[in-house]
């Protein structure tokens, strides 16, 4: 009966420690769908999860669509187009965020997903108006580590 308990006790405080890893699984660096450029995803001091482009083969290029003018001329090398993700562990997804494509200067709510067990292949899906149905989905391959 005690061994019983000890077990029981040892996997319930477990399971916070489990799920946190999980959570991790998404940092890293990323090629884009179209391979032109690398998205690393951090944990940020909010506690929330990020994305910004940390290589792209046009370095120089800028942010012309952005919607705010007075940002059109900043580069798109370093831009964060991930914001504001948490880990959903219940449906083990990143939700809550949004992604921006710089290539129409658009946000849109956005989830982030592995299937099974390849933490190399990260899945996103960017919607609007909540209807997640009709929204686009890209897959980011993992970049190896050199």
């Amino acid at each position: 009966m005690q061994k019983r308990l000890f077990l029981c006790l040892a996997v319930f405080l477990a399971l916070p420690f489990y799920a946190n890893a999980q959570k991790d699984d998404i940092i890293g660096t990323y090629w884009n769908e179209e391979k032109t450029g690398h998205i690393r995803i951090f944990l940020a001091t909010d506690g929330q999860f990020y994305g910004k482009i940390d290589w792209t083969e046009t370095p120089d290029k800028k942010d012309f669509n952005n919607p705010y003018p007075e940002r059109r001329d900043n580069p798109r090398l370093g831009l964060i187009v991930l914001r504001n993700f948490t880990y959903d562990s219940a449906k083990k997804q990143w939700t809550g965020g949004t992604i921006y494509d710089p290539d129409n200067g658009k946000v849109y709510d956005c989830y982030m997903w592995f299937d099974g067990d390849d933490k190399d292949l990260l899945h996103l899906k960017g919607y609007v108006l909540g209807m997640k149905f009709m929204g686009r989905e890209a897959k980011w391959k993992r970049v190896e580590e050199e």
